[in-house]
């Protein structure tokens, strides 16, 4: 097991000098730590497809070196190992310095002329834990592990996972913060992308006014990850402040198309990448509700539900403007950028939508047509993933009979609540549906093949991921292995799996980890 290490973050940027490990505010990039050694760890599961793009075999994974390095039991030689400095709007509020709390980049190493960054979720306190531990456990983990993978081949922009650990260790946790902490299992996930900076990262050297440090970040960031900028130029920051808001816009534009709620929009959990990042109280949409938040913290406010993730984007990249703003010093060009992801969203999502429901040529009546399904799908509980799959089966030269629904019948939770009126609102849309289809080209077959590639038939449901976590904690990984797989092939029919194909059952509706989540890990 090889690793060609390319330490760029810790060689070009400030580190802080004090190589203690305790609660501070740290004025540099990062810091010096190594990971809490765990005291009986044991291989939950790695990912060989992402093994493989990091040069590692499958035989690597089931390695002792492997177990006790991506545990963090040990330490690859001629590595340094670091928790990141960085600031985040928390809820809308500024919270000042947060940092790696609970996580320990390993080490940087390059691959086929891919840069990737290794880091330990769990592996203990930093410099920036504030009054946690800096570890995580097991349900939290198996939930990250697999929707990091699930996202990936789903399509979405995304950090990765290659391994889950359990470290033999326990973990006190106050899952639903209602005073009944409870002792469970704790676990270490190596999260896997070509960076993990952050928004916050930039946010803090502003809030500092730190203009040297956020010259020499904005420079690095460049330098790496958008190298066909120019360095060091006003022009160059408004360029890479434009990619950064257009890679923005489109992570979130697949995270409307799929279904998937963050639940935690601070600026600290987003990507300067456009990576989807930090799995904490995610969820998909089942019942298809505009309003849905799967965060038991945000279920006031609602600020991170589904409906608003495209706003939300949209004022966290106000904080990154801001944040750049002392290397440009002008508020023209940033506004102008800001002003186009309002256009830019409307011409995505319209086009996004309209490949969900197959509609490829351009019609006056599109965007009505779609207003009229999103409001419909809110009628009764639908479910979201199995109408749009089902969807593709209507033919274009169908004629909408009685039996109208039959098709997407499977996605009601409650089909006695079809009444008359609902049913007939359905009804009127079906036929301006049907109308419209009989104005593509492609045939059927050609059109149902599109739809089925960007609707998935297969998600990481709640309460799929809760039954991987309750087998787990009883020592059966084997779910994990079979969510897993199933994950690889969101889009295809898998007809050995269709059991997963399937509503959330009943019993999962109001259980803890599949309606109620929390930021408790």
């Amino acid at each position: 097991m090889k690793f060609n290490i390319k330490d760029t973050f810790t060689k070009e940027l400030p580190a802080d000098p004090i190589l203690e490990n305790f609660r501070r505010p740290v004025k540099e990039c990062f810091s010096y730590v190594t990971p809490r050694k765990t005291s009986n760890p044991t291989l939950v599961h790695a990912s060989p497809v992402l093994a493989k793009e990091l040069g590692l075999t499958e035989a690597d994974l089931q390695t002792d070196d492997f177990l006790q390095i991506f545990s963090g039991n040990a330490v690859l030689p001629n590595t340094t190992p670091y928790a990141m400095c960085y600031g985040g709007h928390q809820f809308g509020n500024w919270a000042g310095q947060l940092g790696d709390g609970r996580a320990i980049n390993l080490f940087e190493m390059e691959y086929q002329n891919k840069i990737w960054a290794l880091q330990l979720k769990g592996a203990g306190e930093t410099p920036y834990s504030r009054n946690a531990d800096g570890l995580a456990v097991l349900r939290s983990s198996i939930r990250e592990y697999l929707c990091s993978e699930a996202m990936y081949h789903l399509g979405v922009p995304t950090t990765r996972a290659l391994s889950l650990c359990e470290t033999g260790d326990r973990v006190l946790r106050d899952i639903l913060y209602n005073g009944h902490p409870e002792y469970e299992p704790g676990a270490v996930v190596c999260r896997v992308a070509p960076s993990f900076l952050r928004f916050g990262n930039f946010e803090i050297l502003m809030a500092r006014d730190d203009k040297a440090t956020l010259k020499k970040l904005t420079d690095y960031t460049i330098k790496h990850f958008y190298p066909h900028i120019a360095l060091g130029s006003k022009e160059g920051y408004i360029q890479f402040f434009k990619e950064v808001t257009d890679k923005t816009l489109e992570m979130l534009i697949h995270w409307q198309r799929v279904g998937f709620v963050h639940g935690v929009m601070n600026t600290d959990n987003m990507s300067i990448l456009g990576l989807t990042i930090d799995y904490g109280p995610y969820g998909w949409l089942e019942g298809y509700d505009e309003g849905w938040t799967p965060n038991t913290t945000d279920r006031g406010e609602k600020r991170y539900r589904y409906g608003n993730q495209i706003n939300i984007g949209l004022w966290n990249l106000y904080r990154l403007a801001s944040s750049l703003f002392p290397l440009i010093e002008e508020a023209a060009p940033l506004e102008a950028i800001l002003e186009g992801y309002k256009d830019a969203y409307q011409k995505q999502y319209l086009a996004m939508m309209k490949s969900k429901i197959g509609l490829y040529s351009d019609a006056e009546e599109d965007s009505s047509l779609l207003n009229a399904l999103e409001e419909n799908l809110q009628l009764t509980e639908t479910d979201m993933t199995i109408f749009f799959r089902n969807l593709s089966y209507i033919d274009k030269e169908e004629t909408i009979s009685d039996k109208f629904l039959d098709i997407v019948k499977d996605a009601f939770y409650l089909p006695q609540e079809l009444n008359g009126g609902i049913t007939e609102t359905w009804k009127e849309w079906f036929i301006a549906y049907a109308a419209r289809l009989q104005r593509e080209d492609l045939s059927n077959d050609e059109r149902r093949k599109k739809m089925n590639s960007v609707n998935p038939k297969y998600v990481l449901r709640n309460y799929m991921g809760q039954l991987a976590i309750e087998a787990a904690e009883k020592g059966d990984y084997s779910l994990v292995e079979e969510m897993y797989q199933l994950l690889l092939d969101p889009y295809g029919e898998q007809k050995e799996a269709e059991k997963w194909f399937a509503k959330r059952p009943d019993w999962a509706r109001n259980k803890v980890g599949c309606s109620i989540l929390s930021c408790s890990s």
